[in-house]
């Protein structure tokens, strides 16, 4: 296995317009983000992946980029930009930045020639369809809404988009296309940043001729179609393999061995990927989905390819919230889920926040949201007839925007993010839930993660070990070992509101007397109690080193 720097690194995810206002316009801005870096370093991470900032209408949170050169006013400039750049670098940090090409804003120069006219020199850069029989080309449904088409009045044809109808699909099959992408990619690597997470990614090509889907609630036709490689091999070969670089692509509606054809260390395509089978497959926690999700994926990847870990990011709600325990055991369960998140093969995002137990939000009103996706969502099932409290209520829980509340700074108005009104409301938890309470407290959240994030810059195990799950068939424990040039592991995991019993399962030794205990998420462990049967507390987690 190929030993990287990529392979060792933390990344921490910061969602701007989230993380700190320093203007009061209630948007979190660049500036924010230069001002709270040393926070950041602090916690130990080695990577900043920021969500996009590029000019946008900002009609999904800025996915919807209107031109890739410049800098939205919300976020700030190209020169703060610059600067956010030079400083991260300066805290020996790395910066890579979100890559948006599936789609574009309708407000971006090129699709407002695309849709000028049929005879437009950028009418193929986009794709267009004639409808069928009075109605759009075929039956797919978008992310956002319930059809991939949007008819235009003004040349008579429908243009496809995956997402909301502001966010027209550019044609990847148009070489144009691909060499105008290409040439921007390399606008933003020249300017020194250090790769990119890809948004998406797997979605650029489209099946031929567009037929009807038998399912079509079952969007996964919109993802890994004929074509796709020989993309991603052509953007490998003609930007990213000439700089030393980080490649992570959002691809959802994959298996391992789909995967391992994005991310094979062969297959001159992407370093890594966020796979989306643990945010998808469950709702809610479900630890023999979990574990067998990691075990195939684990198969499917060691030795070559690499694998992201994450439970939570700006689309998926808050990690302890919907996986663990928010209330009575809000403090264990964050920290629990951490250690599983760091130790488990692959690399390890912290979204903003998470790091000090941030949780999800419920708002009492639709009114008081503002993700796209569940805002389109209640007002089409409104208007099929759903009671509206109903449908909020089947919403909320799974809503984007329960993690793109306000960072949580202090106890003061707002919590600290701003002071103007934010653009979205913070969590009322604001309160007893903070930077500050956390800074102030030896055994908080935060400190485990930086412990976690220095076990792991130490620890090669942590990244290149073997995995061996001992614990299969149990729904609430998960131990397993890590092992790497005679190191071996033992991470002990209850996830639970109760008390569980483990006993080592027979053929698994032991030396007692030359244990070591590395982290535990309770203060009171003896390092000397023994392992060979042991009860675990509510949410306990430990790691020993054997």
């Amino acid at each position: 296995m190929n030993r990287t720097w990529w392979k060792e690194a933390v990344v921490y995810q910061v969602y701007w317009r989230s993380f700190y206002d320093t203007n009061g316009d209630g948007y979190g801005d660049l500036n924010g983000l230069i001002q709270k870096l040393d926070y950041i370093k602090n916690l130990g991470v080695d990577v900043i992946w920021l969500n996009p900032p590029y000019e946008s209408p900002d009609r999904d949170n800025g996915y919807d980029i209107s031109d890739y050169c410049s800098i939205m006013e919300k976020a700030g400039t190209m020169d703060i930009w610059e600067t956010l750049l030079h400083e991260v670098h300066a805290r020996g940090m790395k910066l890579i930045m979100d890559l948006v090409v599936n789609h574009t804003s309708d407000q971006h120069p090129w699709f407002i020639e695309s849709s000028s006219s049929k005879n437009n020199p950028k009418r193929d850069w986009y794709i267009w369809r004639d409808g069928k029989d009075g109605a759009p080309p075929n039956n797919w449904r978008s992310y956002f809404t319930p059809s991939t088409w949007e008819y235009d009045e003004r040349t008579g044809q429908y243009y496809f988009h995956s997402f909301a109808t502001e966010q027209p699909d550019l044609n990847w099959q148009n070489p144009e296309v691909r060499e105008a992408i290409f040439s921007m990619m390399h606008f933003w690597l020249d300017k020194g940043i250090d790769g990119f997470r890809m948004d998406v990614i797997n979605l650029l090509a489209k099946i031929e001729g567009f037929p009807d889907s038998d399912e079509p609630d079952k969007i996964n036709y919109l993802g890994n179609n004929p074509g796709i490689h020989d993309y991603l091999q052509e953007m490998n070969e003609k930007v990213l393999r000439h700089y030393d670089i980080f490649t992570v692509g959002e691809i959802p509606f994959v298996t391992p061995e789909d995967g391992l054809l994005y991310v094979g260390e062969g297959r001159n395509e992407l370093h890594t990927l966020f796979h989306f089978q643990v945010a998808d497959d469950m709702p809610s926690w479900d630890m023999l989905r979990y574990k067998e999700i990691q075990k195939t994926w684990y198969e499917g990847l060691y030795g070559k390819g690499t694998n992201s870990q994450f439970l939570n990011n700006h689309d998926h709600t808050r990690q302890v919230t919907r996986y663990g325990n928010d209330r009575e055991y809000r403090v264990q369960s964050a920290k629990l889920l951490a250690t599983m998140v760091h130790t488990l093969p692959g690399i390890p995002y912290v979204y903003q926040g998470e790091e000090i137990g941030m949780t999800g939000v419920y708002y009492d009103s639709i009114d008081d949201y503002r993700d796209i996706a569940m805002k389109n969502k209640y007002h089409e099932l409104v208007e099929k007839g759903g009671n509206p409290d109903e449908v909020l209520a089947s919403l909320r829980a799974l809503s984007r925007d329960n993690s793109r509340t306000p960072m949580q700074w202090n106890d003061q108005p707002n919590g600290g993010f701003s002071t103007g009104k934010p653009w979205i409301a913070v969590n009322p938890n604001y309160k007893g839930i903070n930077v500050e309470q956390a800074l102030a407290d030896p055994d908080s959240v935060y400190y485990y993660y930086q412990k976690l994030i220095r076990l792991r810059k130490e620890n090669p195990v942590m990244v290149y070990g073997t995995y061996d799950d001992l614990t299969e068939g149990d729904e609430l424990l998960y131990v397993y070992t890590r092992e790497l040039d005679g190191v071996r592991w033992l991470v002990m995991l209850n996830h639970a509101d109760h008390e569980s019993r483990f006993t080592l399962p027979a053929g698994v030794e032991v030396d007692e007397a030359g244990k070591r205990l590395l982290i535990a998420n309770y203060t009171d462990v003896e390092g000397a109690e023994p392992i060979q049967s042991v009860t675990l507390r509510p949410h306990e987690a430990r790691i020993y080193q054997l």
